[in-house]
């Protein structure tokens, strides 16, 4: 499988506060990039791969909903993450 339990542990530790640190908004929303750019390399190679796609659409939607609450709660988190995580917004 593509995330098991050290791969989870790794993306928490490194952008929560600590390997524990499974609810912060700056840990899911890593967490759904990772899941989005496995999902997105899938489905280049498989693109009628209908329930794939909605899933990665349902996803985006997630970490689009999240991006907006770091942004109105902390601003300096929001654009370090961004930095971070390589997103353009």
């Amino acid at each position: 499988m593509y995330l098991d339990q050290a791969k989870k542990k790794e993306i928490f530790e490194k952008h929560g506060k600590s390997a524990t640190d499974t609810g912060s908004a700056e840990s899911q929303i890593a967490l759904f990039t990772f899941r989005i750019k496995h999902l997105t390399e899938h489905l280049k190679q498989n693109h009628k791969d209908y329930g794939t796609a909605r899933s990665l659409t349902k996803l985006v939607g997630r970490r689009r909903k999240l991006l907006k609450y770091l942004y109105n709660k902390d601003i300096n988190r929001y654009r370090s993450l961004i930095k971070e995580l390589g997103l353009r917004k």
